[in-house]
């Protein structure tokens, strides 16, 4: 077993990462049930994976109520957060216990919030069960549903106890998923680790395949970045944080294009609006067209979108940049951009002029 720190004092705790952790979870959850029922949050898409969890929980003597909530990015809403915290009400949550949030990010996402607001905050585990949230969304206390306005617009920094990740339940997905979550994991390369980008150019086509050893090799080394800005910066306050979201002010406008549908995944979305940012660096001198085009072939070569055509998605600049403008990110009046100087030299710009930004898009 690989564990991993995320060090935030008091609210410290550690990332877990082995093959078969699932049928061993009871171990795991013990320390933490007090003895009384643990409430398992999860959705369709997952009940093989609710039923091993649910085994391990009765062969250690741990009592289990499941909740089962529609799978989807329709699920991170208004009415799916006062149904998932009436039932946890009903269930009798105390503030000292902790819900296991099972699941991909959607899951993480809204559990972690019901759980920062019931009882004014009680404790929840991650079990993230796709690729995407086992090397970023489960790790660092980010939770939020989507709003008319926007993705992600309402929620708050709520950090789990424990983040349990068994590689092997990757096998039970099927292959866009795998690579919608491997755009996440580029993304910790292009940010501040050339290094990585390099072993993800030579080890992807393996990764996708399913070779263990490349999985296991990105979601540990993925979580160890991801904890280490974490905890340089819990709510992004210092901009350190602020270089992982890579790709997501791009890519938030695409899935707003998309209504936050299917027709466009988040790791999809996230891996266009990298080589976006990539492509309008390049055209504003900040990096070389060859490092541009060398992020783009790379995420084509793996079946990923490089730019809005290739996310499927026809719009204006005007109609994304308007997208963009409901980004929780906005600060006075001006949105921060991501842009780099280079493969793994990504930098926080807040002097973009989002008539450049329109003007780039309705280029690309």
């Amino acid at each position: 077993m690989i564990e991993i720190a995320v060090a935030l004092g008091a609210r410290s705790y550690p990332v877990r990462v082995e093959r078969g952790l699932l049928a061993r979870v009871a171990e795991h959850l013990a320390p933490l049930s007090r003895g009384r029922p643990i409430v398992i949050v999860s959705d369709a898409n997952v009940a093989a994976h609710l039923a091993t969890i649910q085994a391990s929980l009765a062969a250690g003597g741990i009592a289990g109520e499941a909740i089962v909530l529609p799978p989807g990015e329709g699920s991170k809403s208004w009415a799916m957060l006062e149904r998932l915290t009436d039932r946890l009400l009903a269930l009798g949550v105390e503030r000292g216990d902790h819900v296991v949030a099972l699941g991909g990010g959607v899951i993480g996402d809204l559990v972690g919030f019901a759980c920062a607001i019931v009882k004014r905050g009680c404790g929840f585990v991650q079990v993230p069960t796709t690729l995407l949230a086992q090397v970023d969304s489960s790790v660092g206390g980010k939770t939020a549903i989507n709003t008319l306005a926007g993705k992600n617009l309402v929620g708050a920094f709520h950090q789990p106890a424990l983040v349990l990740i068994d590689p092997d339940v990757l096998d039970t997905l099927p292959p866009r998923q795998v690579r919608a979550g491997y755009a996440e994991v580029v993304k910790y390369g292009l940010i501040d680790d050339p290094a990585f980008f390099a072993w993800c150019e030579a080890n992807a086509a393996a990764l996708l395949a399913g070779d263990p050893a490349a999985r296991d090799h990105a979601i540990a080394h993925s979580v160890a970045a991801k904890a280490r800005i974490v905890a340089a910066d819990e709510r992004e306050t210092t901009g350190a944080r602020a270089l992982l979201n890579l790709g997501h002010t791009f890519g938030h406008a695409l899935e707003a294009e998309a209504d936050f549908s299917d027709r466009l995944l988040h790791g999809e979305a996230v891996a266009a609006g990298m080589a976006l940012a990539f492509g309008y660096s390049a055209a504003h001198g900040l990096c070389t067209p060859d490092e541009a085009g060398r992020v783009a072939a790379h995420l084509r070569s793996i079946g990923l979108p490089d730019g809005v055509a290739a996310a499927g998605i026809a719009a204006t600049g005007a109609t994304l940049v308007d997208h963009m403008l409901h980004d929780k990110k906005m600060d006075a009046g001006t949105l921060p951009f991501l842009l780099a100087r280079g493969i793994g030299r990504t930098f926080l710009d807040r002097s973009v002029k989002l008539a450049d930004v329109r003007a780039f898009l309705d280029a690309a």
